[in-house]
């Protein structure tokens, strides 16, 4: 369980992510949700951490207040040595954009772009070219370079999430925030996915925040932190699917 007893008040050197005191509340007087209920957190750089819990219990707050989307109500960020609390919003998109990726349940491509241009898109977006040789190593990893000409639409899902998952590694960022990377794909595709991450981060050092509901795809993380009612109260190491699905069964 993560408290702020147990954590120091600022982050360690070798956390990529930190959080403290983290308060999201939504609405306000009577009719008021708090969300997150003071979270404190270090995620290990070149990680993977899987955050469950049942629905409403503010993982998808958190994800999106780490990843800077969102701003809490209350608490510090800390992404990479930067404060992402303390910058106006015109440097935090700036910020953004060098240091944090993401993967969405349904892709998110522009379906008027190539499956090349969407993968080369945060660096046009930033006005820089990319590195050739990562680039050409992405997708070969990826296993794509037959379908860099067709738009999304041509392609398969499973092919579109690949797509998505270059796009994310393209500007080697110091953290990819994945949502529910799977929850739009089948069996098959979604065991090649997950093991696309696990990959980027094995080889690559990548650290990966992963959002999910499915116990198998959490047992591929490194550490899986359990939310409840806005708070964490469960941080295990390597824990495969069996046990994962026993603990959401005390969480519901």
């Amino acid at each position: 369980m993560s408290t702020a007893e147990a954590l120091p008040p600022s982050p360690p050197s070798t956390a990529v992510v930190s959080a403290r005191g983290i308060i999201r509340r939504f609405g306000e007087g009577d009719t008021a949700v708090e969300a997150l209920r003071g979270v404190d957190l270090d995620l290990e750089r070149g990680s993977f951490i899987a955050i469950m819990g049942p629905s409403g219990s503010g993982k998808s707050t958190l994800m999106h207040i780490l990843a800077g989307i969102d701003t809490p109500t209350a608490g510090t960020v800390w992404v990479n040595g930067t404060e992402i609390t303390a910058i106006k919003d015109k440097a935090l998109t700036l910020f953004r954009r060098t240091n944090v990726g993401f993967v969405f349940q349904f892709f998110n491509l522009l379906p008027m772009l190539t499956a090349a241009e969407n993968l080369d898109l945060p660096l046009s977006i930033a006005g820089s070219k990319p590195d050739a040789e990562w680039r050409r190593h992405l997708v070969d990893v990826v296993g794509l370079g037959d379908r860099l000409s067709h738009r999304p639409s041509e392609l398969s899902g499973g092919q579109q999430q690949r797509v998505a998952i270059a796009r994310a590694l393209i500007n080697r960022p110091a953290v990819v925030f994945a949502d529910e990377p799977t929850g739009n794909l089948d069996s098959k595709n979604g065991t090649e996915i997950l093991n696309l991450l696990r990959q980027s981060v094995d080889e690559f050092g990548q650290t990966i925040v992963m959002v999910t509901h499915d116990p198998k795809a959490a047992a591929i993380a490194d550490q899986v932190m359990f939310l409840q009612d806005g708070h964490i109260v469960r941080v295990e190491q390597h824990m495969d699917g069996d046990a994962i699905f026993d603990v959401m069964k005390t969480l519901e």
